[in-house]
């Protein structure tokens, strides 16, 4: 991605943020470079375990030129899809965890090395997101892998 395109991610990130201005503000004088957003407005975040989450966004960019944005925390231990708004209050799902609307997310600044939470697929300012279905589709998918590989172990 050219520094353009960050600066586009950047300003859809913030334009859900009460105040946009102290949010850019925060971002660029917090040493961890991270924000809390609100989901729940332009978009929800589905939470998989990591296992699961890296499997699905392997399916996910084997099945799309680019997936929808993707945040993971530090050690991939999970990794949230940001996916249409109203999708977490819908979703039902074991080990899925949804963020909607009432709820807060750390989110970093696009294209910084924070040390904590990253982004694994970095927003493209477009507001593109990652279509439920198919997600659910490649968690199918993911799972059958996982299970597939732990039953090949010794």
């Amino acid at each position: 991605m050219q520094g353009s395109d960050f600066k586009t991610a950047v300003e859809w990130l913030v334009s859900v943020a009460p105040d946009p201005d102290a949010c850019r503000w925060e971002w660029e004088r917090n040493p961890l470079g991270v924000v809390l957003l609100p989901a729940g407005r332009l978009w929800d975040v589905l939470i998989l375990p990591g296992e699961l989450g890296q499997a699905a966004l392997d399916v996910l960019t084997c099945l799309l030129d680019r997936p929808g944005p993707v945040l993971a925390d530090f050690g991939d231990s999970r990794l949230g899809f940001f996916v249409p708004p109203g999708t977490a209050s819908r979703w039902l799902g074991t080990g899925v965890r949804g963020a909607g609307r009432g709820t807060w997310i750390v989110v970093p600044y696009p294209g910084r090395d924070t040390g904590g939470a990253y982004w694994a697929v970095v927003p493209d300012g477009r507001g593109t997101l990652t279509d439920p279905v198919l997600l659910e589709l490649a968690m199918h998918e993911a799972a059958a892998r996982v299970a597939g590989q732990e039953g090949r172990k010794p």
